[in-house]
This record gives structure tokens, sequence and C-alpha cells, in this order.
């Protein structure tokens, strides 16, 4: 049976970025340091990472892959991480929410979307017995816990403090109950799954 899941990385104080993210920086300054887990270790905007997730990282990345048929994603995020080289990273469906689906490229594996409600509808379809896996940014995995849709959340927490950035929780109102299910633990981070209670 589908579910809906999420996952991000944050700092130990709660940041998903650094300061002043966008294209050319997608986490902000210092954020790389948010995904050593991802590159097996240090890697930078100015020399692009080569490397893979190894150990308790690389077992949390496959069980995250194996299990996901289609991603939801922001436009901040798409922007931010230029658009992945106009390539999809993911090798499956992949949703975009924006208000301007006109900018859809073609042919690209990407489709832009209007609304959280149209993107998880055609993630659904799309995914098959497959989970739908909702990324970053931090908005729109708020905007999903909002709407009570998120039935598992991982936060992967890189042993860091950003100082400055965005924060996953950032007036997020609600209160969350959250049952850890399965934790893993490597040098670089310590990646949480959660079951949303209801």
């Amino acid at each position: 049976m589908t579910k809906v899941i999420a996952s991000i990385t944050t700092s130990l104080d709660g940041y998903t970025t650094g300061p002043n993210d966008g294209p050319g920086k997608g986490l902000g300054e210092g954020g790389e340091r948010l995904h050593y887990w991802v590159f097996g270790g240090p890697w930078s905007y100015d020399k692009p990472a080569h490397g893979e997730p190894t150990g308790a990282d690389k077992k949390f990345l496959d069980a995250a892959v194996t299990r996901g048929g289609a991603v939801i994603g922001g436009r901040n995020t798409y922007e931010a991480a230029e658009a992945w080289g106009g390539s999809n990273p993911w090798g499956v469906p992949f949703f975009i929410l924006t208000h301007r689906t006109q900018d859809e490229p073609p042919g690209k594996g990407f489709n832009f979307v209007n609304g959280l409600d149209e993107a998880l509808a055609r993630a659904r379809e799309a995914a098959g017995d497959k989970d739908v896996q909702i990324m970053g940014g931090a908005d729109t995995i708020r905007q999903a816990l909002r709407a009570g849709l998120i039935e598992e959340l991982s936060i992967s927490t890189a042993p860091i403090t950003l100082g400055a950035g965005k924060r996953l929780f950032e007036g997020f109102e609600m209160a969350l109950t959250l049952e850890p299910i399965q934790v893993w633990q490597s040098r670089w981070a310590t990646h949480v799954t959660y079951r949303v209670l209801r």
C-alpha cells in the first residue's frame, strides 16, 4: 500500500540550509556540511562531490530509493539545485510544486504542478504500489504536515550547527506527535524515521 513519506536533513540547531541559499549555493553558506552523509564525506560547491554514501548512510538512502515510486519537491529546491543539471536524479516521476507551471522544461523528467493536492494525486497514480516521497524544501514538508498528508517523516541530523538559514519547523504552529520507528547512525548523520501519529 502506498505511503506518503517525507525526508530532509537538518543541523543540530534545526536548519535545513545555511544563509543565502539558492542557485550556485543550493544549501547556503556552509550548508554543504548537511549532506556530507550523501557523498561519503566533505565536499563543497567549489569542488563538486564525487563520493557516495557508505555504511548506515547508504542503507538509509538505499531503503528510501527502493521504496519510492514518485517524488514531490518544491520549486525553490528545484531552482537551488539548478534543476539537477536538467535531468531528474531520482529515476521515478518527479513533481515540482510551482505557481508557474508554464515554465516546465520539455522532456526532462520533471512535472510542474500547481498545488499539493494535484501533486499528490498525480504522484500516487504514478507510484503504483510504491511510496510517494516528499522532499525539501522545508516549506513543502511543512505544507504536507499541516495538511495531514505525511505518514512517515525521516529527519537526518548532521552533527553541526549553522546558526542561520532556513529551519524545518520555522513558523510551524501545529503540535505533532512522532513515534520513532527506525534509527541509523553514522559519522556524518543520525537518521531517524518517525511515524506521524494522528
